[in-house]
């Protein structure tokens, strides 16, 4: 069996970010938080003493139990580069959303910021559709997507009756 299980975010303070990533994008609590020590983990991240706190969210739009979103803290971290959209590795995490005005007033509002501006595009593949996308940072700097897509023969319909 293959199935995406989930993405691993390491934060400075993940319980800041796990109340963000509920509060303001819609992940919720499946009841996985962690705690963890022990030379199986040791072993597995390459690090002496590791100790590993946080929690699974499942992610928005999914049933059951998974994909989710891992946010931990370790209890030493290294410093971090700034992220950038350019840095080969993993850039940003996407999120559809109904209103990308109001998700990036709320991304704002809880210690998040921008990256670049607010982007209206007709979709390149020519199907129809019109993308309102931007690139935002949560409160510790991690790159997200907010995007949200319009069937533009629905929206032209509507704005001409």
């Amino acid at each position: 069996m293959f199935r995406y299980a989930h993405t691993n975010l390491i934060a400075r303070d993940c319980q800041r970010l796990i109340a963000f990533y509920k509060e303001v994008l819609g992940c919720r609590s499946i009841g996985e938080d962690r705690d963890q020590r022990g030379e199986w983990l040791d072993r597995l991240t390459g690090m002496k003493d590791a100790h590993i706190t946080g929690e699974h969210l499942l992610l928005p739009g999914y049933g059951g139990d998974h994909p989710t979103l891992e946010i931990y803290s370790y209890d030493e971290m290294e410093e971090r580069l700034p992220s950038v959209t350019n840095r080969p590795g993993f850039a940003h995490i996407a999120f559809e959303v109904d209103d990308v005005r109001e998700t990036l007033k709320k991304v704002i509002e809880t210690g998040g910021s921008t990256v670049g501006e607010l982007v209206t595009a007709e979709d390149p593949n020519g199907d129809g559709k019109r993308a309102v996308f931007v690139y935002a940072k949560d409160p510790e700097g991690n790159i997200l997507e907010l995007q949200s897509w319009e069937n533009m023969r629905t929206v032209e319909k509507v704005s001409s009756d």
